[in-house]
């Protein structure tokens, strides 16, 4: 008798492609410049890596990585922006946007430019006692500048939801100034916005005049002392459907924000960099990256000293030249006390603190 062999059932493969998420450090896990940071009323990166904070006016805030974040869905941490001064009269021109801006290098295969551009998600969790009507925009901003601008809710006071946005392509992303340079440059720049005046825009549009950062149904977060907003999750992919959140491994997800900040130190007395004398009062160092980054990075010192060969430490008073590619650089520092010409020197710590050593920045 013939034996008839029985196929199983073929299996779908549901494997997801890894670093799908276009967004860096959307988990808000590392933050290397500080887990606060009080008084902000300028723009700039604070805390959470990659998350930059765009502010015009709007009051003045507290940026933190919180330890508040939605039950059971995986995340340790969120951004938090805590408002410290209200502004309830906002004039035109006025703006507050968590920011995370993205290497253009890294979209091309979105073929915006072409009749074959992507529809993207984005994905986020968020909570904030105000509720009403809050904007997130995307930016585009090589060749032609268009900004879409959409629309979310946070329904219930003090709770986490989550959010999903679909961005289609539209007949002017398609056209020739849609497309997105292949460099190192800024490609997209993903903003939520918490507060915006007289920089409107059309909800769910790639609008073609800009500034367009929100829709006029935008909250205003500045109204009072007592607002907060978190987020975490964030998550921007190609493709109409959401797909879980991408958790990297902590190493991982590390390095890809090394490619934009490092800091180097917090050690008192570890060594930062190995160098020498080249004169009574100045040393030259080499600076070994953790890992190459986007661009030729800028330094900054802070707390730091140089050791001579029999251990006496001198002061940094500034820095007098700098010679720095992607992946490696040179530094001269001026510093107040004598040392032995041509001897051995290294550049530490002398605190044990988050800001002691160097800095390398080579963000958007």
């Amino acid at each position: 008798m013939a034996l008839t062999r029985i196929q199983p059932p073929a299996i779908a493969d549901v494997r997801e492609p890894n670093f799908r998420n276009i967004v860096i450090n959307g988990d808000m896990a590392v933050a290397q410049r500080a887990t606060s940071q009080a008084s902000i009323t300028t723009s700039g990166y604070y805390t959470l890596d990659r998350a930059r904070t765009a502010i015009n006016n709007g009051g003045t805030w507290t940026q933190s990585q919180s330890t508040e974040v939605p039950s059971g869905q995986g995340f340790a941490t969120s951004l938090k922006m805590d408002c410290t001064t209200a502004d309830s009269s906002l004039s035109s021109g006025d703006y507050l946007h968590v920011q995370y801006p993205i290497e253009a290098q890294n979209l091309q295969y979105l073929n915006y430019g072409t009749d074959s551009a992507q529809t993207l998600t984005l994905s986020f969790w968020v909570r904030s006692n105000k509720t009403g009507t809050y904007c997130i925009c995307l930016q585009k901003s090589d060749n032609t500048r268009y900004d879409y601008v959409a629309e979310y809710s946070i329904s219930s006071a003090d709770t986490w939801e989550k959010k999903i946005i679909t961005i289609a392509p539209d007949s002017n992303i398609k056209a020739a100034g849609g497309a997105i340079d292949n460099n190192n440059g800024e490609g997209f720049k993903l903003k939520f916005t918490l507060l915006s005046s007289g920089r409107t825009g059309t909800n769910n549009t790639w609008n073609s005049s800009t500034p367009a950062d929100a829709t006029s149904n935008q909250v205003n977060l500045a109204d009072s002392t007592s607002n907060e907003w978190y987020v975490t999750g964030v998550q921007l992919e190609a493709g109409s459907v959401a797909t879980d959140f991408e958790f990297l491994p902590a190493d991982v997800n590390l390095r890809r924000c090394f490619r934009y900040y490092q800091f180097i130190g917090g050690t008192e007395n570890a060594s930062v960099a190995q160098g020498f004398s080249t004169s009574t009062t100045q040393s030259v160092f080499l600076i070994n990256y953790m890992s190459s980054m986007r661009a030729a990075p800028t330094l900054a010192q802070s707390t730091v000293a140089v050791t001579d060969n029999v251990g006496y430490d001198l002061t940094v008073n500034s820095i007098a030249a700098s010679n720095f590619s992607s992946d490696k650089g040179r530094v001269f520092f001026n510093h107040n006390a004598t040392a032995t010409q041509f001897r051995p020197a290294h550049l530490k710590p002398t605190a044990t603190a988050s800001t002691a050593g160097i800095t390398l920045s080579s963000e958007l």
